[in-house]
């Protein structure tokens, strides 16, 4: 199981097990309360401690952080799995568009959730799956999963400040105008349907940045940045401007050419690792099937 260590200094000596696992290691008051129902979960140079204990300095403070089961609804399943970065506690795995990330109706066995579980097994890790940007089953690209429930919550820390950057290439029907821009938008579910969202003044705020790349074949490819994470958000805010992301069967037209999926790509990512801070920046190339569409036939 994933430990995280605190080598106690002068400036540590005289606090508290939980003040320094709060202030010092970051954990959540959630963590520190798993943490506390867990054998050997909190430990104080080798032994068992009570959070209200002080520390000295020189003492080696431990606390556990990973799972201890892993998702039981979710059979782990082999698949095809593209892992572009991988530690202790995250993985940054390139989905394909059309594949779920959950289990639901008719998707048992065939989602990113099976096939990452199976990764884990083959490793030998038990976790649970802790999906961080979570991508619709129509987009492609770059996503983040943590690999236990503490680097979960850093990771939707950075992900609510904006320090988890997260770029996306669509290609869009037509052009937006103007080529550049902010759609301001609140965004809420549309009455009588479970899975159709709209722009509505009474709606959660959403901000989403755009860019025209190029045009090419009556659409544009354009580069998006969200400020904000709300279902379905660059589908509904590109569809308001008049320019649905193409082959979007929800809010614009289905195309043959890109079968169960439409032209999203999850093209950049920029975070910090959630336990040494470290920057991690990872990049992805648009599909070749999302290219072609800019090309007149």
């Amino acid at each position: 199981m994933r430990r995280l260590t605190l080598r106690l200094g002068e400036a540590q000596a005289g606090r508290t097990v939980h003040t320094l696992l709060r202030q010092e290691l970051l954990l959540s008051a959630a963590s520190v309360r798993r943490a506390k129902t867990l054998p050997d979960g909190i430990l104080l140079d080798g032994q068992p401690v009570f959070t209200n204990q002080t520390g000295r300095a020189g003492q080696l403070l431990s606390v556990a952080v990973g799972d201890v089961a892993g998702s039981e609804q979710i059979p782990p399943v082999p698949g095809p799995l593209t892992i572009r970065y991988e530690d202790e506690d995250l993985v940054v795995v390139e989905k394909e568009g059309g594949v779920p990330v959950h289990p639901s109706q008719g998707h048992h066995g065939d989602t990113l959730a099976n096939f990452l579980l199976a990764h884990y097994r083959d490793q030998g890790l038990v976790a649970a799956f802790h999906p961080v940007n979570r991508l619709d089953r129509g987009t492609s690209g770059l996503m983040a999963v943590a690999k236990h429930a503490h680097a979960h919550e850093r990771l939707q820390h950075q992900l609510r400040t904006g320090e988890l950057a997260r770029t996306y290439l669509a290609v869009c029907q037509g052009v937006p105008v103007p080529r550049r821009g902010c759609v301001d938008q609140p965004i809420s579910r549309l009455p009588g349907s479970v899975l159709k969202r709209q722009v509505c003044p009474q709606g959660a705020r959403a901000r989403t940045h755009y860019a025209v790349e190029r045009t090419g074949a009556g659409r544009s490819l354009v580069a998006l940045r969200l400020e904000t994470g709300r279902t379905h958000q660059i589908r509904v805010h590109m569809a308001f401007l008049g320019c649905p992301l193409a082959g979007d069967f929800l809010y614009g037209t289905e195309l043959e050419a890109l079968p169960q999926r439409f032209a999203l790509h999850s093209a950049a990512l920029r975070l910090r690792q959630p336990v040494t801070g470290e920057e991690i920046a990872l990049s992805s190339p648009l599909p070749a099937a999302l290219s072609a569409l800019l090309i007149a036939k």
